[in-house]
């Protein structure tokens, strides 16, 4: 049952107690369900309103969809397999601690964080994390 068939049935309950306006607590009671009733017509108009801007969103979505399709080709957007080929580091900023993810591309330029604006220097060493000095895919054993 909808609000506004609730708000309805009330309506006629309260017709059928022959409600009298000069006393106080029947006049109150009217109010009331009168309120209700425009309550429950503004919650109609806004279930329909809602109802439109998402047909209306998503007729912007394929539209855009469609867009992106014929500027950048099918393939481009469905192919994730770039990004799977870069390699992204995290670093936390000394000033403010916001992570930052940075490209590997990025390791020769000057960071700056967006949050804060610090200029964070980078220290990159070939030394692995275990104090020796030798490829990290080799972590753990040593070279002779």
């Amino acid at each position: 049952m909808s609000i506004s068939d609730k708000v309805a049935y009330i309506k006629g309950l309260a017709d059928g107690l022959v409600l009298d306006e000069s006393n106080k607590q029947d006049k109150l009671i009217k109010a009331i369900i009168d309120a209700l009733g425009d309550i429950a017509a503004e919650i109609n108009y806004l279930e329909e309103s809602y109802d439109d801007l998402c047909e209306q969103v998503d007729a912007v979505d394929e539209d855009l969809s469609n867009l992106e399709d014929d500027v950048y080709g099918e393939d481009e957007l469905d192919d994730d397999d770039d990004m799977d080929d870069d390699t992204y580091y995290e670093i936390e900023c000394p000033q403010c601690h916001e992570t930052l993810c940075i490209g590997e591309d990025m390791l020769d330029e000057e960071i700056t964080c967006p949050s804060c604006g610090t200029k964070i220097e980078l220290e990159i060493s070939d030394d692995c994390c275990c104090g020796h000095d030798h490829d990290c895919g080799e972590a753990g054993k040593e070279e002779e």
